[in-house]
């Protein structure tokens, strides 16, 4: 029985082989872990489809395949019982032993004709005599001969040398300094090129102030209430969300048709040592800011760890990116995470002086943040619009209580 390589989910059509769990010879049950695999996403494991022996592992760790790549053979009992079945129905057939019969023809050795001298010269330059074509007399092979061979020799592998260093100069050096293209970052690549592709992505730059929601964290701080800038920039855009639903939707080209979720299930991408990975945060819009947080927390360490698993990696609706805490620039323009049709990045916090609405000028903490759609599905007033009410939730954070249902 064959194993191979299934999609595991998602559309996926490549993963590497990381880690064998088995060897050839181990006997194993049904569902039994047998391989690790890495997709673009996850380290998932191809268990077992029966109760068997490993009788033959075909592709090296550290290999990339493809969607229905044979990875091993599995000797079950079945297959076993089909193939003695074959053998008892069909027994070997006795085969006759060959008649020798005598050659037709006979080989002559032809004599080669050359002095005891110049057979001796041959002997010393290790020359076989049968390669050289003779000028003497009858075609004895004179002592020229041989010298003529020789320098001929020689003539033939100086210039097969001198290819060889030509050759080697011409090609390309091999860099010592390079990385595999291939794994998460390749199907990185390829999820980001037919995103631009495919979707006319518009961007919109804000500012927002989040000074008052700074001082709120501080407050619920004093009563041993920890939570995220992050977890409050997922709630306002889940209640955002509620007003515009426009931009937690995906476009069906197919049927023409534009499908609004109504579940927020938000995506917050992860920089991890094996590149971006975006796990999803489910049903956002039934979470307390306390539950967001937490959620967030679990999902990252698990990125962090490779031990996300395909439910924590599928379903997002919207998609946040939050390079503020890396020392992340003024502004980007994020890629949107396709079939989705929005993606909002929140860039470094920074204290600048702000003219308020009493004309005076005041230090406050000010936070850029990019935000880019499908303008196939919305125009430039609704991304406007979206980003208004959002910046309204996070410069006056309480107003979230009104919220609550």
């Amino acid at each position: 029985m064959e194993v191979k390589l299934h999609d595991i989910g998602e559309g996926m059509t490549e993963a590497v082989v990381v880690h064998y769990l088995v060897k050839k010879g181990d006997r194993v049950q049904v569902d039994q872990p047998l391989v690790e695999v890495q997709t673009d996403k996850m380290v998932a494991e191809i268990p077992s489809p029966a109760a068997g022996v490993i009788q033959d592992i075909f592709v090296p760790e550290g290999q990339v395949i493809s969607v229905g790549t044979t990875v091993l053979a599995l000797e079950t009992e079945e297959t076993r019982q089909h193939v003695k079945s074959a053998h008892m129905n069909h027994p070997p057939v006795a085969v006759a032993p060959e008649k020798k019969t005598a050659p037709s023809t006979r080989t002559v050795k032809q004599r080669i004709l050359a002095s005891p001298y110049t057979r001796k010269i041959a002997r010393e330059h290790g020359v076989d005599l049968a390669k050289i074509v003779g000028t003497g007399p009858a075609g004895r092979i004179t002592d020229d001969d041989v010298h003529r061979f020789l320098q001929s020799q020689q003539e033939k592998e100086d210039i097969e040398s001198k290819t060889k260093i030509l050759t080697k100069m011409d090609a390309p050096k091999e860099k010592k300094n390079a990385i595999p293209f291939r794994g998460r970052r390749k199907q990185i690549a390829k999820k980001m090129t037919h995103s631009l592709f495919t979707i006319p992505h518009c961007t919109h730059f804000e500012e927002v102030d989040v000074t008052e929601l700074m001082k709120f964290r501080e407050e619920l701080k004093e009563h041993n209430i920890i939570i995220s800038a992050t977890a409050f920039f997922i709630k306002a855009l889940s209640l955002s969300l509620k007003r515009f639903p426009i931009f937690n939707a995906k476009l069906d080209e197919k049927h023409e048709v534009i499908h609004l979720e109504c579940e927020h299930h938000i995506g917050i991408a992860v920089d991890t040592e094996e590149g971006l990975i975006v796990p999803v945060i489910k049903h956002v819009e039934n979470k307390s800011l306390r539950e967001i947080h937490d959620e967030v927390k679990r999902l990252t360490q698990k990125a962090q760890e490779n031990k996300l698993t395909l439910e924590d990696v599928t379903g997002g609706t919207f998609t946040i990116s939050n390079v503020g805490p890396l020392g992340g620039s003024i502004g980007a323009t994020p890629i949107i995470n396709h079939p989705e049709v929005a993606l909002m990045a929140f860039h470094k916090t920074k204290k600048r002086p702000v003219v308020t609405e009493d004309d005076e000028i005041a230090i406050r903490l000010m936070m850029n943040i990019s935000m880019s759609f499908d303008h196939r599905v919305a125009d430039g007033a609704a991304a406007v619009a979206f980003t208004n009410c959002f910046a309204q939730f996070i410069e006056n954070p309480k107003l979230m209580l009104m919220e609550l249902v």
